[in-house]
């Protein structure tokens, strides 16, 4: 047995992020798959590939002068839950990190997931052998909720009723999953501290890394630190992810060569230009601290800027009103976060008590935007003063967190809202060429359903009814006979879904669906952002005067009424 060293107990982190076999879990499934037995390391399985989808922008946006409309490819739309008026907007706000700035998981994950081995092995004392480990970038996707204590990783439909569950990468069955979720008097909220939430791009690598771990130690139990549990090696990962960040591990790299791990986008800066134009302030809160968003908006804004090494550096800067650094999201988002505001001085960095400057945020007065514009901490009512916002719902806030950025955001400020999701683009893709399947299943189902009710009414009348020997004879035979038809139309059915979802993910199906009902991911979204697209880049595409209105909602009544 190994001895654990003190360095997860001591840190005491906070995880940075808050929050398929679409099949009953009776159906055999070809589509599991399982880590070679000498490896831990999982199995290939074809995620949303981002980097797959449409070339990178030209840089052309709506505002660009063109002879003939232009049309909006499905997968570069915006879509709305709620309606929202742009000309009711003041100010738009962007987060920065796979808002703004898209990583490049290939590459990105895979330096923060063996960085995350690296602090592992060396400051908390786990094998060697793990830095042999390989990551496959495609394996796990958002809206997956992690069970610390069990080792188990789940997917739920928004009524959180879990439907697909692996222990490590093993696929759990049917009476495993109702026995650890089916089985309980009260239902689980599947929320901290006991469940770690995949909300985040960011998140994908420690999940994947935790299905390795829990592999491992079910394996080889006497190889990781003594008294190590799921719940605890999950701590430790979360651990070593932090210090990644912290030591600047991840941050060095990127700043070293941003083109290989950011993808470019050329229409950022005309579309924050337009937003400009039309009258509107723009605004960027990130996590990060300066030292690093300089370098990744300066590589964003690049092909805009002349000479990278003279006072240009940090021409970015005039394409917003405010930037905050250092935000603490999702804390920020609360007016009573006592945390200090201070000013940033671009080219040293030097960080200047801003309080006295700008005065408290709960003021009634209103005075003009101060000529600074970096900051680093501070709260949401700083903001509002910072940009003189006399409503909440003045505020456009663009994110891809569905916690840290959009929730808060929606329910304690009443913003409105906009999430990015990147893997969008592909699901939206595949949906189109898939509209025939959908068609056919539904057909199936239907048929199921109708040989089903024709089979408890023949049961009914058999035991029941006073029948003669010979009739009674005959409503067997046919009851079995339709049994059998039955049991074909059900294989037909599974083969059929099977087939269509694991053209989304062989592994966990659409994004937005689990089964027939949306995913619990798909029921966030639709709660909390009001606009949701692929890129933040799509919101270019529109006029900056826009009025985005939802489709018609159905209930499931209408869907047989209406022929939908």
């Amino acid at each position: 047995m190994l001895s654990r060293r003190p360095l997860a107990a001591a840190l005491r982190l906070a995880p940075l992020s808050p929050p398929l076999l679409l099949f009953l879990a009776s159906s055999s499934s070809s589509a599991s798959c399982s880590p070679a037995a000498s490896s831990p390391r999982g199995c290939s399985a074809l995620r949303m590939d981002t980097a797959a989808v449409e070339a990178a922008s030209t840089g052309a946006i709506w505002s660009t002068p063109s002879a003939e409309p232009r049309s909006i490819s499905i997968g570069k739309q915006i879509f709305c839950n709620r309606s929202l008026n742009m000309r009711n907007i003041t100010a738009v706000g962007f987060d920065m990190d796979y808002t703004l700035a898209q990583y490049k998981p290939e590459t990105f994950e895979a330096l923060a997931y063996n960085g995350t081995i690296e602090k592992l092995v060396k400051d908390l004392n786990y094998p060697e052998e793990l830095l042999t480990w390989q990551f496959d970038w495609k394996y796990m996707v958002r809206g997956l909720v992690l069970d610390k204590k069990r080792g188990n990783i789940l997917k739920m439909d928004r009524h959180k009723y879990v439907k697909v569950a692996y222990h490590g990468f093993r696929e759990m069955s049917k009476e495993e999953k109702v026995a650890a979720y089916g089985s309980t008097l009260i239902r689980d909220s599947f929320d901290e501290p006991d469940y770690a939430l995949i909300d985040t791009l960011f998140s994908l690598g420690e999940a994947y890394l935790f299905a390795q771990l829990v592999d491992f130690m079910d394996s080889n139990p006497g190889k990781v630190p003594s008294g190590t549990d799921y719940a605890l090696m999950y701590r430790d990962v979360r651990s070593a992810v932090d210090l990644c960040h912290r030591d600047g591990t991840l941050k060095r790299m990127v700043a070293k060569e941003p083109g290989r791990y950011i993808n470019e986008d050329l229409a950022i800066v005309p579309m924050l230009e337009m937003l400009r134009k039309s009258g509107r302030s723009t605004f960027l809160v990130t996590n990060s601290l300066w030292d690093y968003t300089d370098v990744v908006m300066n590589y964003l804004c690049g092909p805009y800027i002349s000479d990278l090494g003279s006072s240009h550096k940090q021409k970015w800067l005039e394409y917003f009103d405010v930037v905050i650094t250092g935000s603490s999201k999702p804390s920020f988002f609360h007016d009573d976060n006592r945390t200090g505001l201070f000013e940033v001085e671009p080219h040293s960095g030097k960080l200047l008590n801003a309080d006295l400057q700008i005065g408290s945020p709960r003021s009634s007065q209103h005075q003009p935007k101060p000529i600074h514009k970096v900051y680093q901490g501070g709260n949401v009512g700083h903001l509002h003063r910072l940009l003189s916002i006399a409503s909440s719902s003045q505020i456009l806030y663009v994110g891809d967190h569905i916690y840290g950025d959009i929730l808060r955001s929606k329910k304690v400020l009443g913003w409105r809202t906009m999430l990015v999701i990147p893997e969008l683009e592909q699901e939206v893709k595949l949906l189109s060429e898939s509209k025939s399947t959908r068609k056919e299943l539904r057909q199936l189902r239907m048929e199921r359903d109708s040989v089903e009710d024709r089979i408890h009414r023949l049961e009914w009348s058999l035991q029941f009814e006073n029948l003669a020997e010979n009739e009674k004879e005959k409503l067997l035979t046919e009851h079995a006979n339709l049994l059998q038809k039955l049991k074909g139309i059900r294989c037909l059915l599974r083969d059929a879904q099977l087939q269509h979802h694991q053209k989304f993910h062989k592994v966990w199906g659409q994004l937005m669906k689990t089964g027939y009902q949306n995913s619990r991911f798909a029921h966030q979204v639709e709660r909390f952002a009001c606009l949701y697209c692929s890129q933040v880049t799509n919101f270019g595409l529109y006029s900056p005067n826009k009025y985005y209105r939802p489709s018609e909602d159905y209930m499931p009544h209408e869907f047989d009424v209406l022929g939908l």
